[in-house]
């Protein structure tokens, strides 16, 4: 961020405001001032007690002070006004909206960390990418995937500065706000990368924001990218992975969306159409008509691919109970398990039955 912005705006507000006003960053250094000798000096003390007023205003130095609006729970800059009376703060809050407005204006301008945003946003034409790219040097062709980290029993403001100390390359690593539950991890990868790279960085993130604040987070990772253009499809791919990892795969912390398969398929589906399936699936009776010690039966069986012997071991049950509880099952629905056309039906109707029960469907 250039100085100079804040210094401009400064030095309009002096020919109409009779008192001091300028600005200090996070360190208290005072990077703009009406008071030209202040600009340089470090005001320590100052920058505490912004820090320990959170989003207020406060006074210190016989001056009022209120921080600019910040991505993380540490402000990076904040404003202030001479005196610490009713005018100073108001004085201060008018101060702060125009720097704001300085400084939103120079990040949409030059800041390659709104550039992205506005790419995962849609808030950008394809053809203004490829300027916008030119003029802030952007490397345009380079792998890259984006991860959406969602927030999910509690949120803390503080997560944004976590991750963003795993990913300190603010050139190649973008760490964004979406919104109060959201983060978007915009990372630039090597040549080769594969799922198990993009795990491995899903999972630090994971592992660090539960231990540094004990928030319990999901994430979704999108498809490797090689040029910046294809960005927003990524990040509406990492979206899509945790929405239908909520409903296929809720013990899931971390998914990844080229690992999706077919629940991807069935949450793109019209509800009346999974409806219509399950109907004709089960002709004779619905699905809700099998007991729960048939579907863990059933589930087991699946897990260990179809291997009867497996699962009634795995199940601690004989062999031939096993077979007579897939008898059973074949009564009811007239499907064999044992069969794989018939195991693949039966099993996409699981899923559809869920992905039905996820949008508030409970009967067909």
């Amino acid at each position: 961020m250039s100085n100079r912005i804040f210094q401009g705006v400064v030095l309009q507000m002096k020919e109409n405001v009779e008192r001091a006003v300028g600005m200090i960053d996070a360190d208290g250094i005072v990077i703009a001032s009406s008071e030209l000798a202040w600009i340089g000096e470090q005001w320590t003390d100052a920058a505490a007690a912004v820090s320990a007023a959170g989003s207020g205003l406060c006074c210190c130095r016989g001056k009022t002070f209120r921080p600019l609006a910040s991505l993380g729970a540490q402000f990076d800059y904040a404003a202030f006004v001479q005196g610490e009376d009713d005018q100073a703060a108001a004085l201060s809050a008018m101060a702060t909206v125009a720097f704001n407005g300085a400084k939103s204006y120079y990040e949409e301008k030059h800041d390659k960390a709104a550039f992205v945003k506005n790419i995962i946003s849609d808030n950008i034409l394809l053809g203004d990418i490829y300027t916008r790219a030119k003029e802030l040097h952007f490397v345009s062709e380079a792998p890259r995937a984006a991860f959406l980290v969602r927030q999910m029993d509690c949120t803390d403001i503080a997560i944004i500065d976590v991750i963003q100390s795993l990913f300190p390359d603010k050139n190649n690593d973008f760490v964004l706000s979406v919104n109060e539950t959201d983060v978007a991890l915009v990372k630039l990868m090597p040549e080769g990368v594969d799922g198990k790279d993009l795990h491995k960085v899903a999972k630090r993130i994971a592992d660090t924001v539960a231990k540094e604040l004990g928030v319990k987070v999901v994430i979704g990772i999108g498809t490797v990218i090689n040029h910046i253009r294809e960005l927003a499809r990524s990040y509406k791919e990492a979206g899509v992975a945790i929405d239908v990892g909520k409903v296929f795969e809720n013990e899931k912390g971390i998914i990844n969306y080229e690992n999706l398969g077919i629940g991807r398929l069935i949450y793109q589906l019209p509800t009346t159409l999974c409806q219509m399936f399950l109907q004709e699936v089960f002709k004779k009776n619905p699905i809700d008509a099998l007991d729960q010690e048939t579907l863990l039966t059933i589930n087991k069986f699946f897990e260990n691919n179809l291997n009867v012997s497996e699962t009634a071991r795995k199940l601690f049950v004989h062999r031939n109970t096993l077979v007579y509880r897939l008898e059973k099952i074949k009564k009811l629905t007239g499907l064999d398990l044992r069969e794989f056309d018939d195991a693949i039906t039966f099993k996409v109707a699981l899923m559809v039955k869920k992905y039905l029960i996820s949008r508030g469907i409970e009967s067909y």
